[in-house]
């Protein structure tokens, strides 16, 4: 897959000279809703002998629009990612444009211009709710008019499941309240964060349960606090690990928000490495413990009954 990022304006040489169906949309998360858009595109590039081309931002259009500040974003992707979903579903070409203010203040018609007809675009592939400026003169049933049989307009409806849409707000929602099976069935697979394993406290190691402390980017958005079964990478291998998502406060009030992973079965040194961690399905919420003895009663607890997830889930 070709990746191409653009800042407006852009230089017409940066513009691969195929023709494609171009795929329309931010596509935070890449949910089942998404993947319908982008294997619609697929079949139209195939059907007319084009390349598929997908076209996102590289952050959200409300950080200009409404000046919410990047670092508050929460994202269910990283741009990284992102780009290997879209990979996986056989795009050919990813273009990522800047989302600048000057990019902001196209007209609709000169973003039909500029970035579908000047990305020799043949089709226009969209869900049914996509805009490209306000929304009372740009939406999909606009943009036929805009087209002027430069190209093709295809929309595809709304993915639904138990008669409601699935929608990035949707997953967010559900994570909120930890049912992490039901993100996975509206994503299509788990949840995922990446995150570099840092030198914490080092109080797990104290309590018989060592974890891997994991610092994660400010703009990843993480499932509800609480206790995981989880599958954590390390390498090339996945690991069985109870996820944590909390502020210790057996230990203390006021104490920041940290990711921990106990992995069992493991005794490796893993600082500073890259992880990937899947968050599978929730446990517990976070509870205050009088102290040590019954917090590690708990966490045995938690090993146990993480296990037996797993177990359960491979049968």
């Amino acid at each position: 897959m070709q990746i191409i990022p653009i800042r407006h304006p852009y230089n017409p040489e940066q513009i691969p000279s195929d023709d494609v169906a171009m795929v329309l949309g931010f596509f935070d998360g890449v949910h089942r809703g998404h993947q319908k858009v982008i294997e619609k595109g697929k079949a139209f590039a195939e059907e007319k002998g084009l390349k598929l081309a997908v076209m996102t931002f590289n952050q959200h259009p409300s950080i200009v629009f409404q000046k919410v500040l990047p670092e508050n974003m929460k994202y269910l992707n990283t741009l990284e990612q992102k780009e290997q979903l879209m990979e996986k579903l056989g795009v050919d070409i990813l273009y990522v444009i800047e989302f600048t203010s000057a990019f902001a203040c196209l007209t609709p018609q000169e973003f039909v211009d500029q970035y579908i007809v000047g990305l020799h675009a043949k089709a226009a592939v969209s869900g049914f709710d996509y805009t490209y400026g306000p929304k009372d003169i740009a939406d999909v049933a606009h943009l036929p008019g805009y087209a002027k049989e430069r190209f093709e307009v295809v929309t595809v409806s709304k993915e639904e499941l138990d008669g409601a849409k699935i929608s990035s707000t949707r997953i967010r929602e559900l994570m909120e309240q930890g049912r992490m099976e039901d993100v996975t069935v509206l994503l299509g697979y788990v949840y995922e964060t990446d995150g570099t394993v840092v030198h914490g406290d080092a109080r797990g190691r104290l309590l018989g349960f060592p974890t891997a402390n994991i610092k994660v980017k400010s703009t990843v958005r993480l499932p509800r606090i609480g206790v995981y079964a989880v599958k954590i990478k390390v390498g090339n291998k996945w690991y069985i690990g109870m996820g944590s998502i909390g502020h210790n406060d057996t230990f203390g009030d006021g104490r920041d928000l940290t990711v921990e992973v106990y992995i069992l079965d493991f005794h490796q040194d893993i600082y500073g490495e890259q992880v990937t961690v899947r968050w599978n399905h929730y446990l517990r919420d976070q509870v205050k413990f009088d102290g040590a003895e019954n917090l590690i009663v708990q966490l045995k607890q938690d090993e146990q009954d993480t296990a037996d997830y797993f177990l359960e889930m491979s049968q």
